[in-house]
């Protein structure tokens, strides 16, 4: 699990990033658009998260199977 802290980081960025447009969004009055932009960043983050769970899954059932 080499991955574990770069993963931790780009969620966090990802989440800042949005955070960042989302305000910006919501000064203009756009607020449909912001609301599509968190939605969107949340999307992203979850794809990322079940990727991770899939792969632990995966090396569970290698484990457990004895398979490659």
């Amino acid at each position: 699990m080499a991955y574990d802290v770069n993963t931790i980081f780009q969620i966090a960025g990802i989440g800042i990033v949005v955070a960042m447009i989302h305000t910006v969004l919501k000064q203009m009055g756009k607020e449909d658009w912001a609301h599509w932009v968190t939605l969107i960043g949340f999307v992203v983050v979850l794809y990322m998260v079940a990727s991770i769970v899939d792969d632990l899954f995966q090396k569970i059932k290698g484990v457990f199977l004895l398979q490659g």
